[in-house]
């Protein structure tokens, strides 16, 4: 068991480091392109990478200052730092939309922003679910939040490829705001449950494992896990 535990806890610690260096990365090009192509869309994209860098970081803090996930305590402060970086995305996703509105375009051609929306898309997600589901498997409330965000970050490289593509192709500058918008009231959502004190004694609040749950992606009821033993 705990050779199971350590093992799940490196693959952890893994995919945060992975996650931090990809954002590192991504938010370079992504900024550099978009300074590049004049479009408000990569330079967005770009500085959500950095909110992903520091949830990825603080969780990896957590995870290397305690060696283990039984630190409740730091488990809490590391989940409403999270929570307030989905507030932060939120607000940059407004911002984001009141511009591209107000100038009446939205995310230009860009060849590179193009390639580089593509390959978050193709490897992102993956990340993401694979740090839900060892989150729920060790019950790490704040690797849960920081995949969720991984999520979110996927989700808006699917609208920057469509915003770049279509506004090329069609001259559609509005698809991408609008559908970054859509994303705004589960980041708001999220922010709130992770910014707002939780009640330890609350088993309903607890991560569950299984596959009808999503890992903890969606609401759980108490007794899920039981129901899906003895289903």
């Amino acid at each position: 068991m705990r050779f199971r535990l350590g093992s799940l806890l490196n693959t952890a610690k893994f995919l945060l480091l992975f996650t931090i260096a990809y954002n590192l990365v991504e938010g370079v090009v992504a900024i550099t392109a978009g300074v590049v192509a004049g479009s408000i869309a990569l330079i967005a994209f770009g500085a959500d990478s950095y909110l992903e860098v520091a949830a990825a970081g603080i969780v990896y803090w957590r995870f290397s200052k305690n060696g283990s996930s039984d630190s409740e305590n730091s488990d809490e402060r590391v989940e409403r730092f999270v929570g307030w970086t989905f507030l932060i995305l939120a607000l940059a996703v407004l911002v984001q939309v009141v511009i591209s509105f107000s100038e009446g375009s939205g995310a230009k051609e860009s060849i590179v922003g193009i390639s580089l929306a593509i390959v978050s898309i193709t490897i992102m997600p993956t990340v993401a679910l694979w740090k839900l589901r060892l989150a729920a498997d060790l019950d790490i409330r704040s690797l849960a939040a920081e995949s969720k965000e991984t999520l979110a970050c996927s989700y808006l490289s699917v609208t920057l490829l469509a915003g770049l593509a279509t506004n090329a192709i069609f001259g559609w500058w509005w698809l991408d705001p609008i559908t970054a918008l859509m994303l705004v009231p589960w980041l708001v959502r999220e922010g709130l449950e992770g910014v707002r004190e939780t009640d330890d004694n609350d088993e309903s609040a607890r991560l569950c494992s299984c596959r009808k749950c999503m890992f903890g992606l969606r609401q759980i009821r108490s007794g899920c896990r039981l129901n899906e033993v003895t289903n």
